[in-house]
């Protein structure tokens, strides 16, 4: 099987990566589409760069409430459903038999909250590799102290990766100070995690602006704890300021924002350009005469129904995710 269970399964992977120089990306997913673009890239770049067993990080959040992933995977309202779907259809993909079953999948749990995610923290996480233990929005004492607990009755049985600061939400108005070298280290002794989750300067959910990485506080939190510093927020900084962070004792990185936000302007260009064979030449027309199309949109042909349907639309989004995919390992495996 592929899909890694073992918690010394996962650490070989980490070692084995570091070995090699390589940040593991960690691609999160909230639907079917983004986790058959995760995997499919994966698979075409490890067999073009003749990497065998080539590793591939897939991630969701739960009752994590700046994104609830779970609930991209269903409409029902029950996060166990969403979470559910997700995990059964990466089993389908890359267990035995399995289009990807030559991939080492490990399937990551981000963001779980201390509070809300009870029910999961002490339920069956077998089927997982690695969990991120979220207790960041409490005071830092408090956090450590949660965190501790967690570890100390779930750490023989499952990576975990914790957050010494809360990586705040650009939608939001508050920001946190940076992680200080001194605070990684009391959290990494005073917890046991195995990854830490630090304040670099990056957002989640950043769109517009250009956030500072600041490598420089990297390197001096390397220096305290080591080469496990995991990196969220990826998306909210340029790819020419994260090519470093190899060196920079970063061993993980989160991304999710980007896949999303820069395959949604494809499928509305590509819709656009097929305007009438999405919506007809009466709904392209009506647009005309309101000024949000022109007239170059009325090309002549008629509506067609391979236009019309879930397949083309996310046909679109799976091939600009899947060309995104493969750049960030590029990024960071091409070395």
């Amino acid at each position: 099987m592929s899909i890694v269970r073992e918690l010394k399964e996962a650490k070989d992977i980490y070692a084995q990566a570091a070995e090699r120089g390589w940040v593991l990306p960690c691609f999160c997913s909230e639907n079917l589409t983004t986790t058959e673009a995760i995997l499919t890239a994966a698979s075409e770049y490890g067999e073009a760069r003749g990497i065998r067993n080539m590793p591939v990080i897939v991630a969701i959040t739960c009752n994590y409430s700046h994104r609830n992933q779970v609930m991209g995977y269903t409409t029902t309202g029950r996060w166990e459903t969403g979470l559910r779907l997700f995990t059964n259809d990466i089993k389908t993909l890359a267990e035995n038999g399995g289009p990807f079953e030559g991939l080492k999948v490990m399937i990551h749990l981000d963001h779980i909250q201390h509070d809300a995610d009870i029910e999961l923290l002490n339920g069956d996480l077998t089927d997982y590799a690695s969990i991120m233990y979220d207790a960041s929005v409490l005071p830092f004492e408090e956090n450590i102290r949660k965190t501790a607990e967690f570890v100390a009755r779930r750490g023989g049985e499952i990576l975990i990766e914790g957050a010494c600061d809360e990586i705040m939400d650009a939608t939001g108005s508050e920001h946190n100070d940076l992680t200080t070298p001194e605070n990684a280290l009391r959290y990494a002794q005073d917890t046991g995690v195995d990854l830490i989750v630090a304040n670099l300067g990056t957002e989640h959910r950043a769109t517009g602006k250009q956030l500072q990485y600041h490598g420089d506080v990297a390197r001096e939190i390397k220096a305290k704890v080591g080469s496990r510093v995991v990196l969220h927020g990826t998306s909210s900084v340029t790819n020419e300021q994260v090519k470093g962070l190899f060196s920079d004792g970063v061993c993980k990185v989160n991304i999710w924002t980007a896949l999303e936000r820069d395959s949604s302007p494809v499928l509305f260009r590509s819709m656009v350009d097929h305007a009438v064979e999405v919506a007809g030449a009466g709904c392209v027309s009506s647009l005309i005469e309101k000024g949000y199309l022109t007239q170059q949109c009325m090309t002549g042909s008629s509506p067609d129904i391979a236009y019309f349907t879930t397949k083309y639309r996310q046909g679109v989004v799976f091939d600009a995710m899947k060309a995104m995919v493969k750049a960030y390992f590029e990024l960071w495996y091409g070395v």
